[in-house]
């Protein structure tokens, strides 16, 4: 769908590991350029070794300020932009990156580790009744207001430190388990506050349609409903005003031997626009 044509300039918007750049590499021919993104350095590492590519350029910040960190390349246009909102398996492994349930490591959760901002700090730090708005706004939290009022009684007798400590508690408001784990969207919701997600994204939507070619391409992998939402709407909107042609009216979906080989994409919508 984005219609890679060789010697074009493409748009890495969350390079990650590198696995999107590496299929778009292998498209682009020897004059191609691929620009990569990414506000986890860690990341940007194992891309330099992965891809170690005269065609790359690989740079750390966030997909928002896309205009700045183009123009200090000296490119003005690109052919198309990807971006893959999911939460990386290096972030989600490293438990020292306080992003999973098992991390007995301090909350943390920052995909730009130079921030000040962290999960430990929103967790023990903000007032009962900001820590429901998160919850319900962010994770769509059913049980957001029982889930800040144990937060707040707990850190009364000692701080919530782990990803640990936290899912304990989450998982004690629910009285169990269940098949996803209780504690998902509470960790959602802290994700996307400690790094401004919804506000990126839409930043960074504007940013890519402004540095797309007439013909461009904009392609964006979202994994839950306010992120799509927010594709949605802002495709949607452009269309209708003139400036993009849609290439998906419903987002396109894993089928079940997808899902089965990668239990992670599960969750996936592709939706697609082209500049006209």
């Amino acid at each position: 769908m984005l219609n890679v044509r060789e010697n074009g300039v493409y748009i890495d918007a969350t390079a990650g590991l590198g696995g999107h750049a590496t299929g778009i590499l292998s498209m682009i021919g020897p004059a191609g350029k691929l620009v990569g993104i990414d506000r986890d350095e860690k990341a940007l590492e194992h891309s330099r070794e992965k891809l170690g590519n005269d065609r790359v350029h690989l740079m750390q910040g966030s997909f928002s300020e896309m205009e700045d960190l183009l123009s200090r390349m000296n490119v003005q246009k690109a052919d198309g932009v990807l971006f893959d909102l999911g939460v990386s398996m290096l972030q989600l492994k490293d438990y020292r990156r306080g992003f999973s349930f098992l991390s007995e490591d301090k909350l943390d959760m920052r995909m730009d580790t130079s921030q000040d901002l962290t999960a430990w700090h929103v967790v023990n730090r903000y007032s009962e009744k900001e820590l429901e708005r998160i919850l319900r706004e962010y994770g769509e939290e059913r049980f957001a207001k029982r889930i800040a009022k144990a937060v707040v009684s707990r850190r009364q007798k000692s701080s919530i430190n782990t990803g640990t400590d936290l899912a304990g508690l989450v998982e004690e408001v629910f009285g169990g388990r269940g098949r996803t784990h209780p504690a998902t969207k509470t960790f959602q919701a802290l994700r996307i506050e400690v790094n401004k997600e919804l506000d990126e994204l839409k930043k960074g939507l504007s940013a890519a349609l402004n540095v797309l070619k007439a013909g461009g391409r904009m392609l964006v992998i979202s994994y839950h409903s306010l992120e799509d939402r927010i594709v949605k709407n802002f495709m949607r909107d452009h269309a209708r005003s003139g400036l993009v042609r849609l290439l998906t009216k419903k987002p396109l979906v894993p089928g079940m031997n997808e899902m089965r080989r990668n239990p992670s994409s599960r969750s996936a919508k592709l939706r697609g626009a082209e500049k006209i």
